[in-house]
């Protein structure tokens, strides 16, 4: 458990490299709990290796990385799985699922990582559709939708479960 709890995230003195390169050298970063929290910064600064990072996709060669509460490389394979079965991501290029509708594809995540009947499924889509304003649009496949449409959709996908 983290030292101090206040942080959703926080990674202390880490450090990663891309072969010779390095990408962060004794980083510390803390965003903290409830926070909206931007990164920005031009081509190549580390925006993504940061995402990996806090998602455990990547590992850094020195430091810690917590996310809630948890340090990221001292976990196993399964907790790891288990930690990112509580994570949202939202692809910048939305990443939906061609041949499957809005529906289908907001009910992904749940099919795949819960035993939820379905009727419990549909109604917990449905409320994410409310939510980003798409309720309506159940039935429509990916090539029927704006890019706005298209990313709102990918945004109610990735409401963690």
């Amino acid at each position: 458990m983290s030292a101090c709890n206040d942080y959703a995230v926080e990674l202390k003195g880490v450090t990663f490299k891309r072969g010779e390169r390095s990408i962060f050298d004794n980083v510390d970063i803390a965003i903290p709990r409830g926070k909206v929290t931007a990164i920005m910064g031009p081509s190549g600064c580390g925006k993504t290796t940061l995402l990996r990072l806090i998602a455990a996709q990547l590992m850094p060669a020195r430091g810690e990385v917590w996310v809630a509460g948890n340090n990221l490389p001292s976990l196993s394979r399964s907790e790891l799985f288990d930690m990112r079965k509580q994570m949202g991501v939202l692809f910048q290029s939305g990443a939906l699922f061609t041949d499957l509708d809005v529906f289908e594809n907001v009910a992904f995540p749940l099919r795949v990582h819960t035993r939820l009947p379905d009727e419990m499924i549909r109604d917990i889509v449905l409320m994410k559709l409310q939510a980003v304003g798409l309720r309506g649009a159940i039935e429509l496949m990916p090539d029927e939708l704006s890019g706005g449409m298209k990313r709102r959709v990918a945004l109610a996908r990735a409401i963690p479960l």
